[in-house]
């Protein structure tokens, strides 16, 4: 596609409408919790946008550097079913525009997709990854982009957690977000440990809780690794699991730490239990 042939808008200032869902809108604006089927989150970078829409993702609009019109955008726009406006500036006019530089030059707003139940993502599921009230956005796209590289089949995530479409979340996990099946585990906090646990133990699952605790096992216990089918539950940052989940759980497992190290930040702690209880049997 010729640059001509793109329906493109040259922007100087900040009065156009179409440009509140990049400029304008919060992370939970953009969510819209109210009316979850106008939720919108934004993609940044064209591997994460392609990834957004083989998944299905529709697009809504693109927001780009001048430079990227003939390269970038063509492609993004290859995958459209439908027309959609594209906002262009050269670099130093978005930075102004927006309080941020792009990182990668190209964002694109893209339609929140309809989640399944965990019960749907679950189904034939044999190792699954549960994420409890980790708030930071870095670490629930870096548990993302573990999970989906060392094959995790499933992560759900209760209520208190970041949004994983959480635009930072999203560019961390390098577009993986969109490649692991993920869901919410209950719809606010009332529903989680209880409901979320009775859940689990439903779909046949055996639980076991990531905590340093003196009665915790070590990750590589034999009878854990052999379990069927486990849901390996992962705490907030600092805090951890709650005493509440962790009674509930059928394992507590814990990484062995050396040098007095107290503990692995969680994204880093997801990475060595995905590998230990999925990662290693890829072929």
């Amino acid at each position: 596609m010729d640059m001509n042939e793109i329906p493109w808008i040259e922007i100087e200032d900040l009065s156009h409408p179409g440009l509140d869902v990049y400029t304008k809108l919060t992370e939970a604006q953009l969510r819209n919790r109210l009316e979850p089927e106008k939720g919108i989150f934004i993609a940044e970078s064209t591997k994460v946008i392609r990834l957004a829409l083989e998944a299905g993702c529709v697009p809504l609009s693109v927001l780009s550097e001048k430079k990227h019109l003939q390269t970038q955008v063509p492609e993004i726009l290859s995958y459209c079913r439908d027309e959609i406006p594209v906002y262009t500036a050269e670099r130093e006019v978005l930075s102004a525009l927006t309080g941020f530089a792009l990182s990668r030059g190209i964002l694109c707003a893209m339609r929140r997709p309809k989640l399944p139940t965990a019960e749907e993502i679950c189904r034939g599921a044999r190792r699954i990854a549960v994420l409890e009230n980790v708030v930071d956005a870095t670490n629930i796209g870096a548990i993302m982009r573990s999970a989906a590289a060392l094959n995790m089949d499933a992560v759900l995530v209760t209520p208190t957690c970041c949004d994983p479409l959480n635009r930072r979340a999203v560019r961390v996990s390098m577009g993986t977000v969109f490649q692991v099946p993920w869901t919410y585990i209950g719809e606010d906090h009332t529903q989680w440990p209880e409901d979320g646990m009775r859940r689990l133990k439903q779909m046949g699952f055996r639980t076991a809780a990531m905590a340093l605790r003196d009665d915790s096992v070590r990750i590589d216990d034999p009878t854990a690794v052999s379990e069927e089918k486990i849901a390996l539950i992962l705490g907030a940052e600092g805090d951890g699991l709650s005493a509440d989940t962790i009674a509930r759980c059928d394992y507590t497992l814990r990484i062995p730490m050396a040098h007095s190290v107290d503990s692995l930040n969680v994204a880093a702690a997801s990475a060595v239990a995905f590998w230990l209880f999925a990662g290693q049997y890829q072929k």
